[in-house]
């Protein structure tokens, strides 16, 4: 749900039914005029008490409203505006004669927020929101305006955490949003398209909802309350005014453009609250693995590990040397069915699970192994977010090495990111730049940065890099 420049007009069609009179005309027999038949008549059909005043309400039965919690909860509830500077070239320009100096453009866009700690100005957003702005600036529903401090955010999650410095500013409560159930009334508040802060209401259409291409880690909150471009990071909010959920992405195969049709997402309030934990705390969030590599059970797999026809979870195809999986018991070929009492549908949903859990967390995994189901404990354990090819491989000095960002994973590819390379190290001489997807090493495919660091233990006589550098592919010796 990206913000977008352009607001469609909705025009409004008003329906006028009419009530059609029959003209009553006079005759020889009956000379009263029309006009004193009409007033006559009318005077008859209508009892008098139907000219009277309707009565006025009464505090008994005051109509149902959720105006008394949004008065609470919307104060909470604020509107992010970014500005991001971008070096554009003029071709034109450039053709007539003119600068080839690139030329600087500002590109605006808008979303929303939710302060969740009033006292230290700390407010909860979307990634996508801010993500690359040179300044971010914060207008709160009295009109005030802030300029924001980025504390730290999660492109994995699509969260963030920035900070305002003011006063009486008001605060939104966290809910347990593991207590969400299908069928609950939530409502949405945000700053759609930029026309200013906006109510929408509907139901809780299911929970722990992935498989969405495009987005990292997913466990949303689907609903069918209205969100738009703009609404992203705003709250999703109970009937008690608690947050249950950041506002983050709508679905239509059609495009924003061509407006809502029910299908709104948003992060649970209990992941918001563990990322802006970890964020407060090391800037970062420093995620668990199990230290193994799973693929789905094909016909064909299903057939080599003699599993059941339409077998279902996570086939193991390595486990990492020294690995919380390893030490569990588990092993190549086990499936694994169910972690945490969640039942698993492929091995992108224990990679799901893994990434949404913290480092230390304890997870409980049922394994089928030779048409029998066992029952396996293990902790996750912190994996590197970078690795320095130095450490792995001579040929790699120079380069250092990251996780594939998940958004990526979603979309069906594997592999770990060339984050940078020291100009005149061996790795630059070998060709390798930064922003290469390594793929393959000597031709078998590179699973994640674990999978990359198994692959170089013991370091290779020959080492054959497949990379994909923008749209092309191609082998590339180290040497």
């Amino acid at each position: 749900m990206r913000p977008i420049t352009a607001v469609s007009c909705l025009l409004l069609a008003a329906v006028v039914g009419g009530v059609t009179a029959r003209l009553l005309t006079p005759t020889a027999a009956d000379p009263t005029p029309a006009a004193d038949m009409m007033q006559s008549a009318a005077s008859a059909a209508l009892p008098a008490s139907a000219f009277a005043a309707p009565p006025a309400p009464t505090s008994a039965a005051p109509m149902p409203s959720l105006a008394p919690m949004l008065e609470r909860v919307t104060p909470a509830v604020v509107n992010i505006y970014t500005k991001q500077v971008v070096r554009v070239r003029n071709p034109l320009a450039e053709f007539f004669g003119g600068s080839r100096i690139p030329q600087e453009r500002v590109q605006q866009s808008l979303g929303s927020g939710v302060i969740v700690d009033a006292t230290r100005g700390l407010i909860l957003t979307n990634n996508h929101v801010i993500e690359g702005a040179d300044a971010v600036s914060v207008t709160l529903g009295d009109g005030r305006t802030f300029e924001a401090q980025p504390i730290g955010s999660d492109a994995d999650t699509d969260l963030a955490v920035i900070r305002i410095t003011a006063t009486g500013l008001k605060s939104m409560p966290l809910a347990d949003s593991a207590a969400l159930r299908v069928g609950d009334y939530v409502v949405a508040v945000g700053n759609p398209f930029g026309l200013g802060q906006t109510v929408t209401s509907g139901i809780v259409s299911a929970v722990g909802r992935s498989g969405l291409t495009g987005l990292g880690y997913q466990s949303f909150i689907q609903t069918d309350a209205s969100i738009n471009p703009g609404n992203s990071g705003g709250a999703l909010v109970n009937l008690r005014g608690e947050l249950v959920g950041i506002n983050s992405a709508s679905y239509n195969p059609q495009g924003s453009a061509a407006g809502n049709i029910g299908l709104g997402f948003a992060i649970p309030a209990n992941l918001a609250r563990e990322v802006m934990r970890q964020l407060m705390a090391y800037g970062e969030v420093r995620r668990g693995s199990l230290g193994l590599y799973s693929v789905d059970v094909t016909p064909e797999l299903a057939k080599q590990f003699d599993l059941v026809n339409g077998a279902r979870g996570a086939l193991v195809a390595r486990v990492y040397r020294g690995s919380p999986a390893e030490v569990a018991g588990v092993k190549p070929g086990d499936l694994i069915v169910a972690a945490n009492g969640q039942q698993l549908k492929n091995s992108q949903d224990l990679h799901n699970l893994e990434g949404l859990l913290p480092v230390g967390q304890a997870v409980r995994l049922d394994v089928q192994r030779d048409g029998k189901r066992l029952a396996m404990s293990a902790t996750l354990k912190a994996q590197p977010k970078e690795i320095d090819g130095q450490k792995l491989d001579p040929r790699l000095t120079g380069a250092t090495f990251t996780e594939l960002p998940e958004r990526y994973r979603q979309q069906g590819l594997r592999g770990v990111i060339v984050a940078k390379v020291a100009p005149g190290s061996r790795a630059s001489l070998n060709e390798l730049d930064g922003g290469d997807l390594v793929l393959a090493i000597n031709r078998r495919q590179v699973a994640d940065i674990n999978d990359f660091r198994a692959q170089l233990s013991p370091a290779p006589k020959s080492l054959v890099l497949m990379l994909q550098r923008g749209s092309a592919r191609g082998e590339l010796p180290m040497k």
